[in-house]
């Protein structure tokens, strides 16, 4: 089931605190405006948690993420799972979702650390490199246009 963080009373809020990809961007920061916290969970038991930034355009950089502006790209920023096979469909359920609530996100893209663990992730679920930056590198999930 797909669970929505609003705020931070929510009863996966501190779960934040485990980040292994973002882990010196507050927790604070990712609940708001234009920001989305997808948990995929089943009775309780998390298996996935994803970070998404709703952006004007493609950020190279940590520090971009969160600008304002009126936002058409979906920027996943952080993934991890506590489950094998959980991102995937955390991923999917995210833009279903975000697909549905958010009509004017044309783009799904993801700001990467360059490590082969992304790199494989995100190129076995559909997804191409866009941009390598110095730091990052930006997927984009062409299969959700």
């Amino acid at each position: 089931m797909l669970h929505l963080i609003q705020d931070t009373t929510d009863q996966f809020f501190s779960l934040l605190n485990e980040d292994p990809v973002r882990p010196t961007i507050p927790i604070a920061r990712r609940v708001g405006p234009n920001r989305s916290v997808f948990v995929l969970e089943d009775h309780n038991q998390v298996q996935a948690i994803t970070c998404v930034s709703y952006q004007p355009g493609v950020p190279k950089t940590e520090s971009e993420l969160f600008e304002i502006g009126s936002p058409t790209v979906a920027v996943f920023y952080t993934i991890w799972s506590y489950q094998s096979g959980a991102g995937r469909q955390l991923i999917l359920s995210a833009v279903d979702y975000i697909r549905q609530t958010n009509p004017e996100i044309r783009r799904f893209v993801t700001l990467s650390p360059k490590t082969e663990m992304a790199r494989k992730f995100h190129l076995r679920n559909g997804a191409v490199i866009f941009m390598d930056n110095p730091e990052t590198v930006n997927y984009e999930y062409l299969i959700f246009v």
